[in-house]
């Protein structure tokens, strides 16, 4: 076992990522309907703010090709996916725009939803917080939809998978 003690910084910014990529999460995509239609983004910074009022947060890098999109958007829906979403996540990751494999619908204010994620939370935009390379989105949930199944995780540059407890 290597172990690697640092202090964060630019010429240590590929270690702070290995450090921070132990740390197991889940695999959201966000969709928006932006001016040329349908967008969508692959993220794994998504975390509950508040039950009361009903709050949840996303973190959007701002040299992100798809910033403008998602900065000024007022409606987003965040998807949980499901282990078998793990190539569709992909796709979403590598273009936005391409929509082609996924089975979608919109929503009365124009959101693309997502079939068979895990769970979806169809928002309005509530708040945005400057946080140094990142835009923290904080979006108030509208609607929520979940079901049963193995979740989408990502950890260390690898996906796998959580089953449902029995």
């Amino acid at each position: 076992m290597i172990e690697k003690t640092f202090t964060p910084g630019p010429d240590e910014s590929l270690a702070f990522r290995e450090a921070l990529g132990c740390f197991g999460t889940g695999v959201t995509v966000v969709t928006t309907n932006a001016a040329n239609g349908p967008i969508a983004i692959t993220v794994n910074s998504f975390a509950s703010v508040s039950l009361d009022p009903p709050l949840v947060l996303w973190c959007l890098a701002k040299d992100s090709n798809r910033f403008d999109a998602f900065s000024t958007c007022q409606h987003y829906s965040i998807h949980v996916m499901a282990q078998e979403q793990q190539d569709q996540a992909l796709k979403f990751a590598r273009n936005g725009l391409d929509f082609s494999h996924a089975d979608w619908e919109s929503d009365h204010a124009g959101r693309p939803k997502l079939a068979d994620c895990l769970a979806r939370f169809d928002c309005s935009l509530h708040d945005c917080h400057e946080a140094g390379d990142h835009l923290i989105l904080v979006g108030r949930v509208e609607t929520v939809m979940h079901r049963s199944g193995k979740g989408l995780i990502f950890k260390r540059g690898q996906f796998g998978g959580f089953a449902d407890p029995i």
